[in-house]
């Protein structure tokens, strides 16, 4: 798989939440620090993400979803990837299938990241039904590239959620169930084989083996991370990394923000990770800076 892109424009779908850094509040300073021309496409806008803050303001933007797009198409925006994280109703699904369509007739070589927000730890998010959850997979279907954590995987594929930890012969039979729904490859974020590390495993159909980044498990829960490795791991690719090293350096740039903000001492967490300090060692692990 080859994402090195000159330009490296990217069309982020995501959510908006106006506090507690996480999904376009984080994916776009980061892809941005790696050196991508970011256009966001929100499919909701909220007060605050739901993790820990009571009855968020919430307003559904599915009707200016197609409308949006092709108000950039009609300007001659073409785009070499594609993002897609967090959907605000079950219709947006189909709707982002044909932003897909679009903008693949536009340049047929966009890759499409897909990231199945749905769920941690077991349980779905309170904003998914059951008819979105399980619509997900036909998204992930149009996907170059899918970035599922294990509570996800396991949704997708229809199973039983399955806590940790696991050992190699599950995982590789999870991200051979995930390829066969669609994407070419997958990474799978939240693999933990001991208590003393945690990280992602990458898989690419055709090759048939499992490979993993593993890093000190940072103690505590923290708001973001997945948006953080999510955009870390596009830019990355974008930048010419292969998916293996792309993996490496997401992972790495998450466990560093973590550290950033354990260290903050008494901050209260709901407000999401420090990354903002990290964003030159993720720059420096990408892009291979001076420091």
């Amino acid at each position: 798989m080859k994402w090195d892109f000159k330009n490296q424009r990217v069309m982020a779908i995501h959510d908006l939440s106006g506090a507690g850094k996480c999904s376009l509040t984080v994916v776009l300073p980061v892809l941005s620090a790696l050196g991508c021309a970011v256009s966001v496409l929100p499919t909701a806008t909220l007060s605050t993400h739901t993790g820990g803050f009571t009855n968020p303001v919430y307003r559904d933007l599915t009707a200016d979803m197609l409308p949006w797009a092709a108000h950039w198409k009609r300007e001659g925006a073409c785009f070499d990837a594609i993002y897609s994280g967090f959907l605000g109703s079950a219709a947006q699904i189909e709707i982002v299938q044909e932003i897909f369509a679009m903008y693949r007739a536009v340049n047929p070589g966009v890759k499409i990241l897909v990231d199945p927000v749905m769920g941690d730890n077991g349980k779905l998010y309170r904003t998914y039904t059951k008819e979105m959850a399980d619509g997900t997979a036909c998204l992930c279907e149009k996907a170059d590239l899918i970035t599922p954590n294990m509570t996800e995987a396991y949704h997708l594929l229809g199973e039983p959620y399955r806590a940790g930890p696991y050992d190699a012969a599950e995982i590789l039979r999870v991200m051979r169930g995930l390829t066969a729904l669609g994407p070419e490859s997958v990474v799978l974020t939240g693999v933990w084989f001991d208590a003393a590390q945690t990280g992602a495993a990458c898989y690419t159909r055709g090759a048939d083996r499992v490979e993993t980044v593993l890093v000190p498990k940072v103690p505590g829960a923290y708001h973001g991370t997945g948006d953080a490795f999510a955009a870390a791991l596009l830019g990355a690719l974008l930048n010419g990394r292969n998916l293996l090293d792309a993996c490496g350096c997401a992972a790495r740039f998450t466990a560093a923000c973590c550290h950033r903000t354990l260290e903050a001492g008494e901050y209260d967490r709901r407000w999401g990770i420090q990354f903002e300090k990290c964003l030159s060692f993720v720059m420096n692990d990408v892009l291979s800076l001076e420091k």
